[in-house]
């Protein structure tokens, strides 16, 4: 690679992708997007989307895959028109706005991508297209089975299933009457401005509200505001934002408040089930999540991401803990934060 912009591999039906395109179109760094693999850009250890490469201190390519650690690179080596509120406590509402957004609509996202048969059908035949449009339509017939199938056998991964099923679908109705009504007031997450928790919810929602044909009709039919803020969200390169623009650290917004206590209802209960299953080395996780049973298998990254939560919480002094439990406490999301019970 030749100039110094950066260099982001991925493809347009990956949520993750979109996410990080938007942050950088946002912030205005300059990069590379390659929709295919070069040989001039190392394959990453595990074989995910997105990647950006990072120059080593000798200048080589390295590739990251993980987007919540990569925007906050990407925070620390572009100082401008950032996306991580300095406030330590708004920043810690951040975080978990966005740890659900990629850790709890992605099931959302997953379910109904592969498990309806209409969408199943658009998805198994336009996703293989992103790796070359230029494919014999032979082979693309073939990848289309291949790789429906291998998607169809991983949604154990996302936990849906016939049990979860309907608890995943509540919840993606619940948070769209929740966004919707909070859009109403703010046009952003946060105040007026985005964060790296709005890119996180418009990344799954590229796919849930404008791709996949049920959850799209869905949130079309019945939440138009909702479809217009993630096509706004594609490309805010030109929004000029206000240096205040993200709420203070002792205020929240009754329809912010209503987001929280969705994500209390669903979120808290399934991240709390799975990190306590990964630490006891269980082979399934049972919970329940309102009222109705959840199963699935333990995911140790999910386990991980709760972790570094707790971390930006343990490095809150007592006031700003005080702080963020007036915010938080009664919407279940402060049960993330409290010692273990002993079992």
């Amino acid at each position: 690679m030749n100039d110094d912009r950066l260099n982001l591999r991925g493809s347009p039906g990956s949520p993750y992708t979109r996410k990080m395109l938007a942050v950088l179109r946002y912030r205005r760094i300059q990069y590379n997007y390659h929709q295919a693999a070069s040989p001039a850009l190392p394959e990453p250890k595990v074989r995910l989307i997105p990647v950006v490469y990072f120059p080593d201190a000798t200048g080589a390519l390295q590739p990251e895959v993980d987007s919540t650690p990569i925007i906050r690179r990407l925070e620390r080596d572009y100082p401008t028109r950032q996306i991580i509120p300095e406030n330590p406590v708004v920043s810690l509402l951040n975080a978990l706005l966005e740890d659900y957004g990629d850790e709890w609509l992605t099931k959302a996202m997953f379910h109904y991508r592969w498990h309806y048969a209409e969408d199943i059908e658009l998805a198994g035949s336009v996703l293989p297209h992103y790796a070359d449009v230029t494919q014999a339509d032979e082979t693309l017939r073939t990848l289309k089975q291949v790789f429906s199938d291998r998607q169809i056998n991983r949604l154990y991964v996302v936990g849906s299933n016939a049990t979860t099923t309907p608890v995943i679908e509540a919840s993606y109705k619940r948070c769209l009457d929740a966004l919707n009504a909070h859009l109403q007031h703010q046009p952003f997450l946060l105040g007026d401005r985005p964060a790296s928790s709005d890119f996180a919810w418009f990344g799954q929602l590229t796919q849930l509200a404008q791709f996949d044909p049920t959850p799209s009709r869905l949130t079309r039919q019945n939440y138009p505001r909702v479809d217009a803020w993630v096509s706004k969200c594609e490309d805010l390169s030109g929004l000029s934002p206000h240096t205040d623009g993200f709420f203070k650290a002792n205020q929240v917004s009754d329809t912010l408040k209503q987001i929280f206590t969705e994500m209390g209802r669903t979120y808290v209960p399934v991240m709390l089930a799975n990190a306590a299953a990964v630490d006891l080395g269980q082979a399934e996780v049972r919970t329940e999540v309102d009222g109705e049973p959840w199963v699935q298998t333990p995911f140790p990254y999910q386990a991980k991401c709760l972790h570094w939560l707790r971390q930006d919480y343990a490095r809150l002094d007592q006031t700003e803990r005080e702080t963020l439990g007036e915010m938080i406490n009664g919407t279940g999301c402060e049960r993330l934060f409290m010692k273990p019970t002993p079992q």
